[in-house]
């Protein structure tokens, strides 16, 4: 198994209470300890507005901390769970990753979804068209960037996006092209679009979603003609792992107080309730992400709402999980 883990951005109210100037020590200090702990991968989140719901408190731009932690870090990859594809162009939004795919040394995942943040698009001015709309548009926009990673001209004539004579260079280093993440379960059309052109999923909240979401991937690879067994299926995981349960059920109970400070208790719940079940100590981890690589998830992707303050639950973490299933 994988494991990949994210870098605090503000998104989750992961930078409260942290003095802006000393934001960038903090992630760059976490994604140190993530590439020398041995995680394979670190990731943000694409968002604009945080959660679980729009507050003033911070966000940082994805893809501009993509190119930033590619001049930072050596040797782990680097991805966005994930990005939305309506908030930029894809030609433009190919252009930006083939980029830091050379400036990182061919370490960049590319983290693709149709988007679902109503407010962010009102927002920052972007039309939130109805699901079938924003995901025929992921659709183009996975075969634009594949295109042009790969082709030397690229003319494209879509319902949502034509292209007349796009040039892409550099190239990326990752041949044949940057791998792709394809976010989401929607069945009928997202997960067609995995079984198209995806190297790797992510999809489902707990191991029997999972499974059907799987069983529904593997039917749209058996119609399109691709091979199931090729594509990387993961999920992402909120974890305060422990010495012990009491002290990873505190941590979870001091989330949901911090939280409080900033947004309605309803809603600090509804983020905390994220990591309750899921955290405790390395044992309880390992027994329950047991029954996720039974069910045929490979790659599992971490986010430790407490890193920007205390990396020992991250740190814990690589030390006893990781090597379980190595």
């Amino acid at each position: 198994m994988n494991f990949g883990a994210f870098v605090p951005q503000g998104w989750r109210h992961d930078l409260v209470e942290i003095d802006r100037k000393d934001h960038w020590q903090v992630m760059t200090s976490v994604a140190d300890v993530i590439e020398r702990s041995g995680y394979d991968s670190l990731w943000v989140y694409d968002h604009f507005h945080t959660v679980p719901e729009p507050t003033q408190e911070v966000t940082y731009e994805a893809w501009t901390l993509m190119a930033a932690l590619a001049a930072v870090t050596d040797t782990v990859r680097l991805g966005q769970m994930c990005t939305c594809n309506t908030y930029r162009p894809p030609s433009y939004l190919a252009k930006v990753a083939a980029s830091i795919d050379v400036i990182s040394g061919g370490r960049l995942e590319m983290g693709i979804g149709a988007g679902w943040y109503e407010h962010e698009h009102d927002g920052f001015g972007y039309p939130f068209l109805k699901p079938s709309e924003r995901i025929g548009m992921l659709r183009e926009g996975v075969e634009i960037m594949k295109a042009m990673w790969t082709e030397d001209v690229v003319d494209y004539e879509g319902r949502y996006y034509n292209l007349k004579g796009a040039i892409c260079q550099p190239k990326p280093l990752q041949e044949p092209h940057i791998p792709i993440w394809v976010a989401g379960g929607g069945e009928q059309l997202t997960l067609n679009i995995a079984a198209r052109h995806a190297q790797y999923t992510n999809f489902a909240s707990s191991v029997e979603e999972f499974v059907h979401k799987s069983e529904v991937l593997k039917g749209h690879c058996e119609t399109v003609g691709t091979d199931y067994d090729a594509i990387v299926r993961s999920s992402n995981f909120n974890i305060f792992c422990a010495e012990t349960q009491a002290e990873a059920d505190e941590k979870v109970e001091g989330l949901k107080d911090q939280l409080m400070r900033y947004v309605p208790e309803d809603r600090a719940e509804l983020q905390t309730d994220f990591y309750r079940g899921s955290s405790g100590t390395p044992e309880k981890i390992i027994e329950d992400l047991r029954e996720w690589e039974k069910a045929g998830m490979s790659y599992a992707i971490v986010n430790f709402a407490d890193a920007a303050y205390d990396t020992s639950s991250l740190e814990l973490f690589a030390r006893e999980v990781i090597p379980a299933f190595a």
